[in-house]
């Protein structure tokens, strides 16, 4: 933003202008230039940064999670790590990932729609080797997948997609349920090409490979949920103690606040002479009775009904109703 001239700057620029000793070439123009965004109408973002943030911090416990649970199946050290987390479109992830690959359909209530788990070949033929008796050291040549490689994997899938109810634990009681198993991406046809996905890419580390597994989550599907897809609200539902304490502590400090309190025993109206004309002992007629309720202010605002009268050797008043300006401005 151009910085905003004071009046002696203005003052001494049209004074500069007036006498000759600047012309109106040499006034520095503001930049004419503003900072434009691409936006691609194509493909629209709809996971916000909230969204995307609270997502990685889901699958990175859930990263942990699925460690240990290789590492116990292969009996090896498997260090599975979030890569990254974004928006594309599905037609994107489809042409991203391998052919033939093992893609997983499974739902996961209360999310709607299909979500999808993609192994990469090479976790999938060094997972095999691994189980089936060998080092899982060696280098594998892509080939097309027998019913015992999809027995296989899909039994390690299984609970690979299982562990995602205790990651979304905190956020949300879901039901992972595998709906079927795909090896040609292209045949899968659950989405709309261009339907925004949220992609969550994992590498995993098992021996000297290093290889990726995909989890794409169409928007659809957490539509419905984004509400509790925000990082204070998830903190909020987790240490709900905690804020109930830090209220109480709010509410406590609130109320050792002093207000002023005043009561309006009635109005007068005068003119500016007799204003100037006042002396002590001089008496003005208020537009009340003393036996008129008076309006008595917390601050600037009225908030009671009282009587005026007296307490032993004190003025006071009794409040006789509750004016609740907050129930009024609803109504």
């Amino acid at each position: 933003m151009a910085d905003v001239l004071s009046q002696n700057e203005i003052d001494a620029l049209l004074s500069a202008l007036s006498s000759g000793e600047l012309t109106p070439e040499e006034v520095p123009k503001e930049e004419e230039k503003q900072k434009v965004k691409v936006y691609d109408f194509r493909s629209p973002q709809k996971f916000s940064k909230d969204h995307i943030r609270t997502l990685e911090l889901i699958h990175d416990n859930y990263a942990r999670i699925i460690s240990n649970y290789l590492t116990a199946q292969v009996r090896s050290n498997v260090k599975v790590k979030i890569e990254s987390v974004e928006q594309i479109t599905y037609e994107e992830f489809i042409h991203s990932i391998p052919n033939p690959t093992i893609l997983t359909v499974f739902k996961m209530p209360p999310l709607s729609g299909s979500i999808l788990f993609e192994t990469n070949p090479q976790f999938v033929y060094q997972v095999i080797d691994i189980l089936l008796g060998g080092s899982g050291s060696g280098h594998y040549r892509s080939r097309e997948f027998t019913d015992i490689d999809k027995n296989i994997i899909m039994k390690i899938n299984q609970e690979l997609i299982s562990n995602l109810k205790l990651a979304w634990g905190d956020v949300l009681e879901v039901t992972p349920e595998i709906e079927s198993l795909e090896t040609n991406p292209a045949l899968n046809q659950t989405l709309a090409p261009h339907e925004p996905v949220a992609l969550i890419t994992f590498s995993v580390e098992m021996g000297d490979n290093s290889t990726f597994i995909n989890i794409c989550i169409p928007y659809l599907s957490i539509e419905k949920v984004l509400d509790k897809l925000v990082v204070q609200y998830w903190y909020q539902e987790n240490d709900e103690e905690i804020v109930s304490q830090s209220r109480e502590k709010l509410k406590n400090r609130l109320n050792i606040v002093d207000l002023p309190l005043l009561v309006e025993l009635g109005e007068a109206s005068i003119t500016v002479d007799e204003f100037l004309r006042l002396s002590v002992g001089d008496v003005i007629t208020l537009n009340s009775k003393c036996s008129h309720p008076v309006s008595i202010l917390v601050g600037d605002h009225i908030h009671y009904i009282g009587k005026p009268g007296i307490i032993g050797k004190n003025v006071g008043v009794q409040i006789l109703d509750i004016i609740d300006k907050d129930v009024e401005n609803y109504e």
